[in-house]
């Protein structure tokens, strides 16, 4: 509110000096003639431009004022009492605050409107009778889909009566002229509704199910269901919006706990971490998602280490009790004896020269990176040795796959080498470069490249802001062994407690899934 205040109270003072502005130009000069005219131009004004910018200034923040300050509408949805509002924003989509647990961004649509969903309060009757009776719940789906679609519409007719009081009664107080006025409360209408048929033309019902958390929500990502439900319900907007509805109101509930991630039969999770540099907090961190997630495996994909150097090798010590098995790669910053200390460590499956190993069913290979930086005695071979490396081991994936052992998911730690290896495997992880990168290589192999899950080591220390800390859940169906959605779990660097959790969806998971859908359709020819 203090924020909406502010904000009223600039556009008040801007409004002000452009009313005086307009004022002086308008006003009678010698001669009767009006400021702002010159001889000749038969009344012409000498800035139709300005006029026209001036117009949109009072029809933009008249709209903005109005939303403010009527634009909002209290609804409920099930047991929950919600405040919805319309605000300027040019990406648009949807923000849901679910206080004090945190909030989820979806990208719903992409107008110049957000729409924002403050979760006021929950009625404790209806919320206790769904969590006392959990048959009720079968028909959750139908009466969201009411509530949501009543106070959709309620806000629409607000927002627009809105809209139009803010732009008319700005723009009379500005103009001092009916007609003028009515055309900025008729403009800003007619951009109101323009927002509404872009937002309508790209709405994206999908969005339910690729959310953005934070606060308190990052720990628990059970909200929008696991992997197999996104994949088999991939277009029922409905449901999951029935499914988000109700596990928030157990939140409610159950104040002190939030609700554990269900693992699933025919869902194997993977947790990519990489670029950890020495940076212990890392441990901790890893540590949380493997409980959090129920991870099956770790994939290190390298630079755990900053010197490589015998004396370093006890920061290893932590992986033994991270709760699931640890496979690494070693990568530009880990020598020969990082590599030599891990492998000696129980739980840890260390992956080099092409070599393949399996585990909890998942076939891995992996190769080291062939050059080690931090040793300045010799020259490195740069991006050459790296694509040379990357030959090497796509011929390795090419003999695992003719001796009938064929590869899940291929690791290295530089990404000019994971690009050699397209067309041999179906998924590829990489890290080094610190960001997060996700490509579709020609052939059909898919590339991930992980951000630093250590926020760039110590090191980070010496930068102006800190960097943060990225690891992602890989979810794959345990059959075919292909990813089918990730999580990417974002949390603030050295110093910062921020977190976000983005969950995506492989984009070959719809066609496998419509493909299944057809196989199994009654409608289908059956043999002979």
């Amino acid at each position: 509110m203090a924020g909406a205040r502010a904000a009223q109270r600039l556009i008040h003072a801007t409004l002000t000096r452009l009313r005086r502005h307009l004022r002086q130009r308008l006003r009678p000069g010698p001669g009767g003639a009006r400021r702002g005219r010159g001889p000749g131009l038969a009344g012409a004004p000498r800035h139709p431009w300005s006029r026209a910018l001036g117009l949109t200034a009072v029809v933009v923040a008249g709209a903005w004022l109005g939303l403010l300050i009527v634009g909002s509408v209290q609804t409920s949805v099930g047991p929950m009492n919600t405040s919805m509002a319309l605000r300027p924003d040019i990406t648009g989509g949807t923000r849901i605050d679910i206080a004090p647990l945190g909030a989820l961004e979806l990208d719903s649509h992409a107008a110049p409107v957000r729409l924002d969903v403050q979760v006021d309060r929950l009625d404790p009757i209806r919320s206790r009778a769904l969590v006392e009776r959990p048959e009720r719940l079968s028909g959750l789906q139908d009466e969201v889909a009411q509530d949501v679609a009543g106070g959709t519409a309620e806000l629409a007719l607000r927002s627009c009566v809105a809209v139009v009081f803010g732009a008319t009664a700005l723009g009379l107080a500005v103009y001092r002229r009916p007609r003028r006025a009515l055309a900025a409360g008729g403009l800003a209408l007619g951009l109101l509704i323009a927002s509404g048929v872009t937002a309508a033309l790209t709405w994206n019902p999908k969005s339910v199910l690729e959310p953005r958390f934070s606060g308190l929500l990052t720990g628990a990502p059970s909200l929008v269901g696991d992997a197999r439900s996104i994949v088999t319900d991939f277009d029922i907007y409905q449901q999951e919006l029935a499914r988000l509805v109700t596990n928030v109101t157990k939140l409610y509930d159950a104040t002190s706990t939030l609700p554990t991630f269900q693992p699933n039969p025919a869902t194997m999770r993977v947790l990519h971490v990489s670029d950890i540099h020495l940076n212990p907090a890392a441990w901790k961190i890893i540590g949380s998602l493997v409980r959090q997630y129920d991870i099956d495996v770790i994939v290190d994909s390298g630079d755990t280490m900053d010197h490589g150097t015998a004396a370093e090798n006890v920061f290893l010590d932590p992986v033994e009790d991270l709760g699931a098995p640890y496979v690494w790669v070693r990568g530009n910053h880990d020598s020969r004896i990082t590599q030599r200390y891990l492998t000696k460590l129980k739980n840890v499956r260390v992956l080099d020269e092409g070599r393949a190993v399996t585990v909890a069913g998942l076939r891995i290979a992996g190769y080291g990176d062939p050059q080690f930086t931090p040793d300045r005695s010799g020259k490195a071979g740069g991006k050459p040795a790296e694509r040379m490396m990357g030959i090497r081991f796509a011929s390795a994936l090419r003999d695992q796959a003719r001796a009938k052992t064929p590869v899940d998911i291929a690791v290295t730690h530089n990404p000019d080498a994971a690009r050699e290896t397209d067309g041999t495997v179906p998924l590829v992880l990489a890290g080094h470069v610190h960001r997060r990168v996700n490509e579709i290589l020609r052939h059909g192999t898919r590339l991930k490249i992980e951000g630093s899950t250590g926020g760039g080591g110590l090191r980070a220390l010496q930068n102006e802001k800190p960097e943060k800390i990225r690891a992602s859940v890989l979810y794959l169906d345990r059959t075919s062994k292909r990813l089918q959605a990730w999580d990417e779990i974002t949390l603030g660097g050295l110093g910062l407690t921020t977190a976000q959790v983005s969950r995506h969806i492989a984009e070959e998971a719809e066609t496998t899934s419509r493909q299944r859908a057809t196989d199994r359709s009654p409608t289908r020819p059956r043999r002979p």
